[in-house]
């Protein structure tokens, strides 16, 4: 099977080539002669997968097959449009179209938050047939009056499971409200959860459906393994690892911003470059880190849920949950970002007893048992008794399995999706409004 043979333009395919893909992955195989039909589609497709490209590469053919010079009067309106949850993820997808349409009269343009409105405004004044926003931003534009999506052709919800994730519902239903009703609709999401399939239900018309991969699977070619671990070892081991095996570009996971800091300060402290990467930071600190970790001038990326969507990095070789998240679907999404386009990626996650819930809950999703091991010298305390980790979701409010103690809400919250410490026992729609507005 060749892109051409999926029947992608001459000028797609040659650019294609020339990123070095010879072959559609299965997603591809299956989404593009689907989008290129014109109807809807529901995708199931775990990250690393190529999706990106599943859906790049035929709304690329399909604007560029039809004029391409727009009205003779007036601004050319926008003719695609893609929702990404994160920033990292609106600039991973706009490059994508950029280097998948570099041989065609199409214009692209990504928009988001945490940099100035200003130049974004100015750029839309002129031609944007592809428009890539996260939604809070794109909303900005709609009440400034900057932006007309009146015109769309196509939308795309990509990862949309993340995206409800992070309370964002409410302004999809408002971008959703902008939109003709005569559009084609494409979804793509990780895992198909209940909330999803309502979603879909409501936007999408006869789609086509896709899964490429067993819901909730991991990839065969990630190794993964788990070191069980005493809570106050785990920085010390994690040093140890990452020296002993003289790892490079490690993408290490916690459950909280600050956790995310003070682990970065701490592996800085003991001779290992290391830096953080998360909602608060600066749009510019987030470019510059993810920048130096993909060209290898940065050891470890140490990251929460949120900020790692849209870090794409082809041959990444090791990821590490330094916390297991709270939530087992994304302990798929985490590993996911190695073991890419077939190449071989090593997936660690450090267990203290607290996890022990949380690891069980991983293995049920996933279908198998993680091999574990002990590191001589590290052996954790066998009699070590369990402590409550909150979910952050409510006051008080434990995760599944915790002891009854500790009700009052002390100790350090961590909320789904990486929200930082300070926001234990904010009620779940003030927090989702909260992770909303900051990754604008």
């Amino acid at each position: 099977m060749t892109f051409s043979a999926l029947g992608l333009s001459e000028e797609i395919v040659r650019a294609v080539t020339e990123r070095g893909y010879t072959e559609p992955t299965p997603i591809q195989a299956q989404a593009i002669p689907a989008i290129l039909s014109g109807g809807d589609l529901l995708a199931g497709a775990q990250t690393g997968t190529g999706k990106t490209a599943g859906f790049t590469l035929p709304i690329l053919h399909r604007l560029s097959d039809k004029s391409v010079k727009g009205p003779s009067s007036g601004r050319p309106p926008i003719r695609a449009l893609i929702l990404t949850p994160t920033r990292e993820l609106a600039a991973q997808v706009e490059e994508s179209v950029r280097e998948y349409g570099k041989y065609l009269k199409l214009s692209s343009m990504v928009m988001f938050g945490g940099v100035g409105i200003n130049p974004q405004i100015t750029r839309l004044r002129s031609r944007v047939d592809i428009l890539v926003a996260t939604p809070g931003r794109l909303l900005d534009h709609v009440q400034q009056g900057t932006l007309d999506l009146s015109k769309v052709e196509i939308l795309v919800l990509d990862e949309a499971d993340r995206m409800l994730d992070m309370g964002f519902i409410r302004d999809i239903k408002k971008i959703l409200a902008l939109l003709p009703k005569q559009r084609q609709n494409l979804l793509f999401s990780a895992t198909f959860s209940d909330e999803i399939k309502t979603l879909a239900d409501g936007l999408l018309d006869k789609p086509a459906l896709i899964e490429v991969a067993r819901r909730n699977a991991t990839a065969d070619t990630v190794a993964q393994k788990v070191y069980l671990v005493d809570r106050d070892k785990k920085r010390q081991l994690l040093a140890h690892l990452i020296e002993a095996h003289n790892w490079h570009q490690v993408l290490v996971f916690t459950r909280t911003k600050h956790g995310a800091n003070r682990l970065a300060e701490q592996l800085a402290k003991d001779g290992i470059s290391a830096l953080a990467i998360h909602g608060n930071k600066s749009q510019s600190a987030r470019t510059r880190a993810l920048g130096e970790f993909k060209s290898g001038d940065l050891q470890v990326l140490v990251a929460t849920d949120i900020a790692a969507r849209g870090i794409d990095i082809s041959e990444l070789p090791h990821v590490v949950n330094y916390e297991l998240p709270n939530v087992p679907e994304d302990y798929v999404h985490r590993i996911g970002r190695t073991g890419r386009a077939g190449c071989e990626g090593e997936a660690v996650s450090l267990v203290c007893v607290d996890e022990n819930k949380f690891l069980a809950d991983i293995e049920k999703l996933i279908k198998r048992q993680l091999p574990k091991e002990i590191v001589p010298g590290f052996e954790p305390d066998l009699n070590a008794k369990p402590e409550p980790i909150l979910m952050g979701r409510g006051q008080g409010q434990q995760r599944r399995g915790a002891p009854s103690a500790n009700r009052s809400g002390q100790g350090q919250g961590k909320p789904r999706g990486g929200q930082g410490a300070g926001n234990a026992g904010v009620t779940r729609s003030s927090a989702a409004h909260r992770s909303g507005g900051r990754h604008r």
